[in-house]
């Protein structure tokens, strides 16, 4: 058996303003229960939340356990600033142009943090691949769900784009494949070399095989939900599931970012498949799309236009120069695997 952090617990002489200080540093919602006044204020920040409890002792002297943090969506010298606006000050600053390094801040009360560069930024600076993440999956499904809940009930029997099969079914089978990816990486010992062993059967000879049907009773957004509802199930097992594992997958045995990279592809392509089906517009974030070609098409031309290209590798549209492809398929291997499977 094992424990679980539950709470990074935090000494402090006013527990309502330092996690409502805190609330608004993480973008995290202070507890419906905690009111000014309060011994305890807890702040529900995803992973550890941080729970502040008022004591009579002062601070004393530097702290022995501080918290890194790390922006997401501006960089590491605009989260500096917008923290010094909230009430935080400045200690000591480390950072280095190339993205190493760090600025310690003190909260309202002195407790010292540290701010780093984000993911995103330290790869830009250091010229590095950035990961596909569990947080991809979540972005690709969400905005796949919201570009198609729109699309008019009558238009769910059309046929999706090239494909032969209807946009219900293509939702279906994209459900299915993000449920599939998440599966083959919950055995405590993944296999290496089959799928987990579902049973997969197309509802109709023509249509997908798949293990996971939509209840037509529910309509088009009970379709949406399933697709919805899989897609958390992928990104949970990304995220919870060691860099180190592998398992079986017919383009190559993976690793938990190789799944999440597939999960991503199947997401976008498809999504062009209904959308065109289903009369709407798409065209996914090319940061998205780049990360995903790096990991599953290494050898796709770099530069240009990332969806485009991402549309070309999966052999739905022309590019420029290049062949068209008619028949595709990605490499799953980890990088690393890739590298010396070549130099070997």
């Amino acid at each position: 058996m094992t424990s679980h952090v539950r709470h990074i617990t935090i000494d402090c002489a006013d527990a309502y303003a330092l996690g409502s200080f805190w609330a608004r540093v993480l973008g995290a919602p202070l507890s419906d229960e905690d009111q000014p006044g309060d011994p305890e204020a807890l702040v529900e920040a995803p992973g550890a939340a941080l729970l502040f409890v008022r004591v009579a002792e002062k601070k004393q002297t530097k702290n022995r356990v501080h918290l890194d943090i790390q922006p997401h969506d501006r960089s590491r010298d605009e989260e500096v600033e917008r923290l010094l606006a909230l009430g935080a000050t400045l200690v000591g600053d480390h950072r280095k142009p190339n993205g190493r390094g760090w600025a310690t801040l003190a909260d309202p009360e002195g407790n010292e943090f540290c701010v780093e560069c984000g993911e995103a930024e330290r790869a830009a600076l250091t010229g590095t691949r950035l990961p596909v993440t569990a947080d991809d999956v979540t972005a690709a499904v969400r905005l796949a769900v919201d570009t198609l809940a729109p699309a008019p009930a009558d238009r769910w029997e059309a046929r999706a784009g090239s494909l032969e099969w209807t946009c219900w079914e293509t939702a279906e089978h994209l459900s299915d494949d993000l449920f599939a990816y998440a599966v083959q990486l919950g055995p405590r010992t993944p296999p290496l070399d089959h799928d987990v062993p579902y049973r997969w059967t197309p509802d109709r000879e023509g249509g997908p095989h798949n293990a996971v049907f939509a209840d037509r009773a529910a309509g088009p957004a009970g379709l949406l939900a399933t697709l919805e509802a899989s897609g958390a199930l992928l990104a949970s097992m990304v995220r919870t599931t060691p860099p180190g594992v592998r398992s079986y997958h017919g383009y190559g045995i993976s690793d938990p970012e190789g799944f999440a990279a597939m999960g991503v592809v199947e997401t976008l392509v498809h999504t062009h498949d209904l959308a065109a089906g289903l009369g709407l517009s798409w065209e996914p974030p090319a940061a998205l799309c780049d990360r995903a070609l790096a990991r599953l098409f290494p050898d796709a031309p770099a530069g240009g236009d990332r969806w485009a290209v991402l549309l070309w590798a999966t052999g739905r549209a022309e590019l420029p120069g290049h062949p068209r492809r008619t028949a595709w398929r990605w490499d799953g291997r980890p990088l690393e695997d890739q590298t010396a499977s070549s130099a070997g």
